[in-house]
């Protein structure tokens, strides 16, 4: 089975772990599609070479680069064409121009092709991007989502094939895993991602403040910057809130490793909620006690391993944070719970797995029927 995947997700060399979990599995080989990079709120990832063992990593040229809906790849039609797949798994959303391209050329190759959705929220998006879906609706052999909810808004859109629930990506456990780190004289607070308003860091900002013992990491960047260090101020919290550039997927886990709790404190929009929450499951296997809002699949990706409070209740955060900073059992029994869940359920390995499941029945599907016995036939 030759699968080729494009992904612009891949471009961050965590990722890949997948990838290399992907290509040992029997039968498989597997061509992974790239950019150079993308270009996104938070801003430019460059195409890392992380974990590329086992299978090929090809850069691809990207038109409309850090244009979500319109991106496209000029030179995918030689590509397929030259590599002749026997399915494409195009990484991206139904209403995406890319989706479209690559789903059009499977069709005229005769291969089975899927998409991947995390959308949560329904939209009905307009012309072209309307008729996009559509197209990519009648002519996929499968769709993977990466929430439960996504399921339901292909469902309601007017999808009819077969989906199946997998999370984009997982962790590797022997990366992100639990270290023995000096004790702080300060109980620390960690966010990591877009400093943008839908995160809700002004709120975990407010919960802070009313525990002068702690002091809060922020790893990320997005237009809210400056007005969350701003806020910082006006809270009396100078030298106690540091922001970190955006840090590289490799350096995640000593950033989590510095960490007494990881909070994620998304609020949900009109336009968007939060549809995984992956630094959870990261600072969940580094052994690092996790808080989230109730906004999305963050609940689901927390079960019983974590705390949850409702959105925008910064009192309920401040009474989370405090009881993680007075009851060192909590801690402890959150951290094995924690990591306990990521290992049976989101390890890249884990997730590989689900993932060629989904090849093997798009395979089975697609195959012709066996014939069977004509009348009068004699054996």
């Amino acid at each position: 089975m030759h699968v080729v995947m494009v992904s612009k997700a891949v471009v961050v060399g965590a990722y890949q772990r997948k990838l290399e979990e992907l290509a040992r599995l029997p039968g498989l080989q597997l061509t992974v599609l790239a950019p150079p990079g993308w270009r996104d709120s938070r801003g430019y990832t460059r195409l890392e070479r992380v974990h590329v063992t086992g299978y090929q990593l090809l850069a691809t040229p990207l038109a409309f680069d850090g244009h979500f809906h319109v991106h496209f790849y000029p030179r995918l039609a030689r590509e397929l064409a030259a590599l002749q797949p026997d399915l494409l798994h195009m990484d991206e959303e139904p209403c995406n121009l890319a989706t479209l391209q690559g789903v059009w050329l499977a069709q005229r190759q005769g291969t089975p092709a899927c998409f991947f959705t995390w959308q949560n929220l329904y939209r009905s998006y307009p012309p072209p991007f309307r008729w996009f879906e559509r197209y990519v609706f009648r002519h996929v052999a499968h769709a993977l989502a990466g929430n439960a909810e996504a399921i339901g808004i292909l469902q309601r859109k007017g999808y009819r094939g077969p989906a199946t629930l997998v999370p984009q990506f997982g962790v590797d456990p022997d990366i992100f895993r639990p270290v023995t780190r000096p004790p702080s004289p300060r109980f620390v607070i960690g966010y990591a991602g877009g400093l943008v308003p839908e995160k809700g860091i002004d709120l975990l900002l407010r919960a802070a403040a009313a525990l002068p013992d702690s002091e809060v990491r922020l790893a990320g960047s997005g237009s809210q910057q400056a007005a969350l260090a701003a806020l910082a101020r006006q809270l009396g919290m100078d030298g106690r809130v540091t922001f970190i550039p955006r840090l590289a997927s490799t350096a995640m886990p000593d950033f989590y490793a510095a960490l007494d709790a990881l909070v994620l404190p998304s609020r949900t929009v009109s336009n968007w909620k939060e549809q995984f929450g992956r630094v959870l499951i990261e600072a969940m296997a580094c052994g690092v006690p996790v808080i989230g809002a109730h906004s999305g699949e963050i609940p689901h990706v927390i079960g019983d391993a974590g705390l949850v409070f409702p959105e925008g209740d910064v009192t309920a955060l401040r009474d989370h944070l405090r009881r993680l900073q007075q009851d060192a059992a909590l801690r402890h029994d959150l951290i094995r719970r924690g990591r306990a869940r990521v290992l049976a359920h989101y390890t890249q390995a884990k997730i590989a797995a689900m993932t060629y499941a989904v090849y093997q029945q798009m395979l089975t599907d697609a195959a012709p029927p066996t014939p069977g016995p004509t009348a009068g036939a004699r054996f």
